[in-house]
């Protein structure tokens, strides 16, 4: 018995096949401009390297802001639940997740049975996102996966005054005319982001085990900023992309049990 989550992202789309309650395959490949595009070919990709056809699948569940575009779905589900289902499954301690994604973060509050108690979401800007920090790489003029090694290397940090994307970009390129080590700004970029980030972690309560997902959690320098920031561990999956793609898989078995 096979099942399928699928969750398209303005970044990213992630499929996970799961087969008794453990995951099968998975894929993450680029959204591009088309979502339905995108899902399409992740299905078909993670199906070709597990050796099945659409037609081996009990159920399928979407995700994701491109959820409504994905047309051979069964179901459709918020991201937030199938963020709070898939991060329950990795690690039954977490209470408290933060999911960085590519133009929106949010945190949820989970409850002992991985069921959602509470939220915050930022879906009005990409500030503090991946789409920010591509845009913050480019101003710096470093590959995205060199950003937290830049910031690594930083002596000091310089504080960033706007979250904006477009006017931190403007306030990056200034500073950087002005002289101050890149090194130094990567470093304040991640701070930002950081406090940021524990500003929606408080409006709900931090409780802790907690745990990052999203492909912001790839960045290590985010990842230890709010360590510092929130004053805990947090917990990085092994792939903390495919959450919300599990949490559907996981919705899916349900329906069919």
């Amino acid at each position: 018995m096979v099942v399928a989550g699928i969750d398209v992202g303005s970044l990213t789309a992630e499929v996970v096949l799961l087969e008794e309650g453990k995951i099968l395959h998975y894929v993450i490949i680029p959204t591009g401009a088309n979502s339905k595009t995108a899902a399409d070919k992740a299905m078909d990709t993670a199906l070709e390297a597990a050796g099945l056809t659409r037609s081996d699948l009990r159920y399928i569940v979407a995700t994701g802001y491109g959820r409504v575009s994905i047309d051979f779905a069964d179901k459709r589900i918020t991201e937030i639940t199938c963020h709070g289902r898939g991060a329950h499954y990795l690690n039954p301690a977490v209470r408290t997740v933060i999911d960085i994604g590519g133009q929106d973060s949010k945190v949820i509050s989970l409850s002992d049975k991985g069921k959602v108690l509470d939220f915050s979401m930022n879906d009005k800007c990409a500030a503090g996102t991946g789409r920010f920090l591509e845009v913050m790489a480019q101003a710096l003029e470093v590959e995205l996966d060199g950003l937290a090694g830049l910031s690594n290397r930083a002596q000091d940090t310089v504080s960033i005054s706007s979250m904006c994307t477009v006017f931190a970009e403007s306030e990056v390129v200034s500073l950087i005319a002005r002289g101050l080590p890149r090194e130094n700004i990567a470093r304040g970029l991640h701070q930002a982001i950081a406090d940021r980030t524990a500003g929606m972690v408080h409006r709900i309560g931090l409780e802790e085990a907690v745990m990052i997902t999203g492909g912001v959690a790839k960045n290590g320098a985010v990842v230890g900023a709010l360590n510092e920031k929130l004053k805990t561990k947090i917990i990085v999956p092994d792939e903390p992309q495919i959450a919300g793609a599990l949490g559907a898989a996981l919705l899916a078995e349900d329906e069919i049990v």
